[in-house]
């Protein structure tokens, strides 16, 4: 067993000592009030991560001038009104024993925001990559002017009690751009040919800050070490800016890498990215400098970064959305507990994604507590009630689990003798086992719980009739939608979970019924086999989108194995060995196909819904059996049923 004894040693840099390598890095939280000042949802949230005992918080980032906010509520450090709200967050660190350091930020170009009103502003008239509008460029007064007011903002962080600051120069907000030829095209001081011509914008920051800060104030400053674009800077020509930086004041180099724009979403790595993957890059900046260097990239697990802080590749490693999922993994894994630990799944859907399509305040897909602590129940219940739960899928262990922590007798049912739900055909797909080893830690959960299991049990009208139990949570899932297509009884016709269940062997040639999802992952499935695939779908796009980091890499494989993706198009007719299909009017067939393989999607299963309401039996449902939808809407669902009773 590793004994933790490299990440859970000591650290100290400058005038501030840490009790472990565990760094809580800044991830946007949505939580701010409307006027950028901290609310109590922001120290709540903050508190229940700090309970973590991380031996360093880094905040989300926060703005050092009005003109460079990525929204109206994102927290602010340009002015004395925000003082209340940051002392409060440095306390709530401090009082949980762990310390705290504020991230400084200036959005630039990337404030989707400021470029609705025009009022964007960035190195060089440059469109965003991911907004496509453009910026004004800053004049050299506007320049000067926000070195001063990070030089500023570092003051107030320090005057809050702060013990560290970090400067944002990654991810291709306004620092980044100046030190990315992509986006900085100037020809004066702050401009030029080469990346150590275009980090002076950084360095006088640095400077300015370590000016008002004093020497042995700490400054973190979080860098993406290689841009991963074409035509963007590399980790070699990153290294020749780094002891500049130091130099000029850096006492703690922060590597992550790429930027919003960058392919595959590599800022907010998905399960294609192996844990730590990023740690080679680490190690880069380390052979270069003399200073502590933060390591990033999906940790999930105390273990894997013990490794690499154990190498040398890095002295401190940053857990992301690992303390979304779950804040209270090191106190598990040092006390053994390893196998408790709520591991990330890396599906971005209730943090990045929701962040990214401005869907709401931070989340996690399978922590319910996550953006929500305000609200989220202690327990235990004042009236504990007999609950039933109908479907073991996200959604109904969710509830099973939570009801039962607040102290009601819950007991699950289960048509099918394994639990799991739709995740059990999703854990099939390339890079998906990860979604397997969470259910699986989900049913052990609900098992430690005490719930009552009952599997291969179905729940009837006579049932209920029987038993009335107090409240049923109706989590049945969905049922497969069937098209009404000629040729659909012929022995070639299969569905997208018989074969990724192995219960259907698949042919060469295969048609794919449907472009969400599950159709899209069926084909990924089938194409990483070596097998023919055409993917048809009605819609003009997939509703997988490649703005979404998972959506991109299966979009790029099904690319790479040259699977056709044939959109606005409807199966008309099976026949032997080829199909009839209608694309925009016009008919044409596909062959040779000796595979169609459907995949069109589900609709929900609730026909216990009216039985539940002839019988009056209070009840709430949840997940696909109101609407299919994704992990993060049924897990929601569950949590919000079992926090009602």
């Amino acid at each position: 067993m590793n004994s933790l004894s490299h990440i859970l040693s000591p650290i100290t840099i400058k005038s501030m000592t840490l009790a472990n390598r565990v760094v809580m890095p800044p991830m946007g939280t949505n939580l701010g009030k409307d006027d950028g000042t901290v609310s109590p949802e922001n120290l709540a949230y903050l508190k229940r991560r700090a309970k973590g005992q991380p031996g360093l918080i880094i905040t989300e980032l926060i703005a050092a001038h009005p003109a460079g906010i990525g929204s109206p509520n994102q927290l602010g450090a340009y002015d004395n009104r925000f003082m209340p709200g940051l002392k409060n967050l440095a306390s709530v660190a401090h009082e949980a024993g762990t310390k705290i350091a504020m991230q400084i930020h200036h959005a630039g170009r990337e404030s989707l925001f400021l470029l609705s009103q025009e009022k964007a502003v960035g190195p060089s008239a440059v469109p965003s990559i991911v907004f496509r509008r453009t910026p004004r460029e800053m004049t050299i007064d506007e320049i000067k002017e926000v070195i001063i007011a990070f030089g500023a903002a570092g003051a107030r962080a320090q005057e809050a009690g702060f013990d560290a600051v970090e400067l944002h120069s990654a991810h291709g907000y306004l620092l980044a751009q100046f030190l990315s030829a992509l986006s900085n095209r100037r020809t004066d001081e702050y401009g030029g040919a080469t990346l150590k011509e275009r980090s002076r914008f950084v360095i006088e920051i640095i400077e300015e800050v370590r000016h008002r800060v004093g020497p042995d104030f700490p400054i973190s400053v979080r860098l993406s070490a290689e841009e991963f674009i074409r035509g963007g800077y590399t980790a070699e020509d990153m290294q020749t800016i780094l002891p500049d930086l130091v130099k000029a004041g850096a006492d703690l180099i922060h590597a992550s890498i790429g930027t919003h724009g960058s392919p595959g979403g590599i800022t907010s790595a998905t399960a294609e990215y192996e844990p730590g993957f990023n740690a080679r890059l680490a190690r880069k900046m380390k052979d270069v400098v003399g200073v502590p260097v933060i390591a990033v990239g999906r940790f999930n697990d105390p273990a894997q970064a013990d490794e690499v802080i154990g190498r040398g590749d890095a002295d401190l490693a940053a857990f992301g959305r690992q303390f979304l999922a779950d804040p209270d993994f090191l106190i598990k894994a040092r006390a053994g507990r390893s196998a408790d630990i709520r591991k990330c799944i890396a599906c971005n859907q209730g943090c990045i994604e929701r962040e990214m399509l401005g869907e709401g305040n931070i989340r996690c897909s399978i922590n319910p507590e996550t953006g929500q602590e305000t609200i989220y129940p202690e327990g235990p219940a004042a009236n504990p009630k007999d609950v039933w739960v109908v479907g073991s899928g996200p959604g109904g262990l969710t509830a099973a689990y939570e009801a039962a922590r607040l102290g009601h007798r819950v007991t699950l049912f289960e048509q099918e003798e394994e639990l799991g739900g739709q995740i059990r055909f999703a854990r099939i797909p390339p890079y998906k086992e990860i979604y397997g080893e969470w259910i699986d830690w989900q049913i052990g959960q609900v098992r430690k719980a005490g719930v009552t299991i009952k599997n291969k049990t179905m729940v009837t009208e006579t049932v209920l009739k029987d038993q009335r139990p107090e409240f049923v949570i109706l989590a049945a899932g969905g049922e497969k939608i069937i098209p009404n297509i000629e040729g659909m009884g012929k022995g070639h016709v299969c569905d997208a979970w018989q074969i990724l269940s192995g219960a259907v062997a698949p042919k060469n040639h295969i048609l794919v019924v449907g472009g969400g999802l599950i159709g899209m992952e069926t084909a990924d499935f089938l194409s990483e086999q070596g097998k023919e695939v055409i993917l048809v779908e009605m819609l003009e796009r997939s509703p997988v989108r490649k703005i979404t980091s998972h959506g991109f890499m299966v979009h790029q494989r099904l690319q790479e194995k040259n699977c056709r993706l044939i959109f606005s198009t409807t199966l008309k007719s099976i026949g032997d060995g080829m199909v009839t299909i209608e694309t925009k009017g016009e008919s044409s067939t596909l062959s040779p196909v000796d595979q169609v393989v459907l995949a069109v999607g589900l609709k929900p299963r609730d026909e216990l819904k009216r039985v539940l309401e002839g019988l009056k039996i209070p009840h709430a449902v949840i997940g696909d059996a109101r609407q299919p939808r994704r992990i993060f809407e049924a897990v929601e669902e569950g949590a919000q049923a079992a926090w009602a009773l």
